[in-house]
Order: structure tokens, then sequence, then C-alpha cells
């Protein structure tokens, strides 16, 4: 029990009055169980939350340098290991560990957007589960040493390789016209040129020159097949020795119907 607390308070001096009486001050009875179980609680409630910021600094790793798998550097933040992001990341650059390979993952699309000064979408590119979709400009394609592999825009696609292959069965379809120095096949595999509906023209400043090296050459039509010079002659050779046949007949360069 707590020391009790006494003052004598003298009422009066004068003879014929009562002895000096006695109050009691503190707290007692009730409300002084009441004040010990609000304490022994508060430090119960103090100890737990310093129990649980313990726990939760050991689980999460919390350390001068930084987080768990972060890391705080002079250049920036580090992350070890697989991170997930739930919301935009905005960064600067973002690159990996000298080594190794840097994978982005996503169970729908990954979008990379690069905005300007006001927030506008230049350039955007989307991966998602069935196509791969780029928008912008101009679309290139270069080597390590910077030469022009293809490149796309509104005016014109440009292929900057030395060959184009194409392998699919059914070869492939130019709607319009094509220009080119040479079309050829691959050894031992047979080129055709072909236009089921419409007309099939080959021209050249210079001349056009068709050669079979190893096999034969044939020339179809449905109607009538023309071989025509405007200026010159049109030439037949079966080799170097052999007698040439020649015409006077002005005609195109060569023209198939």
């Amino acid at each position: 029990m707590m020391p009790q607390e006494q003052y004598t308070h003298h009422r009066s001096t004068m003879p014929g009055s009562e002895g000096p009486q006695v109050y009691k001050v503190g707290i007692y009875g009730w409300r002084k169980r009441c004040l010990y179980f609000f304490v022994l609680l508060l430090m119960i409630l103090i100890l737990v939350n310093l129990a649980m910021t313990i726990w939760i600094l050991k689980v999460m790793n919390f350390t001068i340098d930084g987080m768990g798998n972060l890391r705080i550097t002079e250049k920036g933040l580090k992350l070890e290991g697989d991170s997930e992001f739930l919301q935009p990341l905005y960064a600067k650059e973002i690159q990996s560990r000298p080594g190794n390979a840097l994978y982005f993952k996503s169970a729908r699309n990954v979008t990379v957007n690069i905005l300007n000064d006001q927030t506008k979408v230049l350039t955007q590119l989307i991966t998602g589960p069935k196509a791969v979709e780029a928008y912008g400009k101009k679309f290139e394609v270069k080597t390590v040493s910077g030469k022009l592999l293809f490149s796309a825009d509104d005016n014109e696609v440009v292929v900057g390789a030395e060959r184009l292959r194409v392998l699919g069965a059914e070869g492939t379809v130019f709607p319009k016209s094509i220009e080119t120095p040479n079309v050829r096949a691959d050894p031992f595999k047979e080129l055709r040129l072909e236009s089921p509906t419409r007309s099939l023209v080959m021209e050249a400043p210079k001349g056009v020159e068709i050669n079979a090296e190893a096999g034969n050459m044939e020339a179809t039509c449905r109607t009538e097949l023309r071989l025509e010079s405007k200026d010159g002659e049109v030439r037949g050779e079966k080799d170097r020795r052999s007698k040439s046949y020649s015409s006077n007949r002005p005609t195109l360069p060569i023209t198939g119907w």
C-alpha cells in the first residue's frame, strides 16, 4: 500500500475546541487498482510494439544500405533477385549487373512509353500475348557497327541487308511494284515470277538479263507473249559460239500478259 499522506489542520486554538483532524490524501480502493492495471497494460503494449518493430526489421532485412534486395548506392538504387512492380515504374536508366541478362516478365503485356516535356507519348512499344506493336514516326534496325538493316516510315520501307531471303512456301506477294538490282533463287531451287490476274512487267534503263545457268527457262502466258525492244534488238543465244537471232522490231524491254 502507498504511504498515506496526512496533514494536521488546527481549526481553532481557542479553549474548548476539538482536537486536530486528520484528512487522507491519495488514490485508494478500486481507483488505485485501475491505475495499476492501466500502467501494466501500457507496459505490455510497449513491449509488444517493440517486439513487432524488431520482427519487421528482421524480416524486411533493414540495414544501413537499404531494405531486403534493395540497396541504396551512390548511382541510385540496386535491386538483387526478382522484383515485382504493381504500379508504373519511372526511371532514367535500367540495367542489369555486368555479365547477367535483364528480363521483363508480365502476365499480360509490357509497355514502354517515351514521353516529351508535356508528358505526351512520342514512341510506344507494346509486347502482348498475341502481337508486338511499335508506334513511332520511324522504325530502324541497325547492326552493332551502325549499318542500317531495316527502316520503315510513312513514305517507304528500306531493307539495307545485302540479301533478303523469303522462306515461305508460297513466296511473297507485292501488291505494287518492287525495285531491286537482282532477283534469284537459292542454289538448286527454281525461281518463279508470276502474276495470276494482272500483267507482269520487268523494266530496266540499261537492260534486263534472264539467266538460267543449270536448268531451263520457261515463259508461259494465256493469250500472248511479247519480247520487245524500243531502239535495239532482241537476242536469244544458246552459247557464246552460236549464232544469234535478231529482230529489228521495236519493243518494250520484257512484258508478259
